[in-house]
């Protein structure tokens, strides 16, 4: 969800959801985000998460169940922080969705590039 800094915010559909802490789509910062994709875990999400569909933070549906839970979790943390992604919160339950519309706004381009360069 762009336009939102340090806390959680109530999902725009209503139900009680919420968004874990992101930078606002004019806070999103070129450096910090090529700094997050630098990682080849965290390019391995944005090539599972380029589809724009959300995604459960279960390590076995992204293709990393080689990797300790925390550990995704870490790099989900890096790219959301970053800006490069959005988490939902249901309950117990996260999910995670590419922010495209925000980086396209943001770095015309760029996202196609790096998607490109990746796939």
């Amino acid at each position: 969800m762009s336009g939102t800094t340090g806390t959680n915010t109530a999902s725009p559909t209503g139900g009680g959801d919420e968004h874990l802490p992101q930078p606002a789509t004019a806070d999103i910062d070129l450096v910090t985000v090529l700094h997050a994709l630098g990682d080849p875990v965290r390019l391995t999400l944005l090539l599972s998460y380029a589809d724009d569909a959300e995604h459960s933070c279960d390590p076995r549906g992204l293709g990393l169940e080689h990797l300790h839970k925390s550990t995704v979790s870490h790099h989900m943390r890096v790219l959301r922080e970053a800006g490069v992604t959005t988490t939902r919160v249901a309950g117990r339950n996260r999910f995670v969705r590419l922010r495209r519309a925000d980086l396209d706004a943001r770095f015309p381009g760029l996202l196609d590039a790096l998607l490109a360069a990746a796939g």
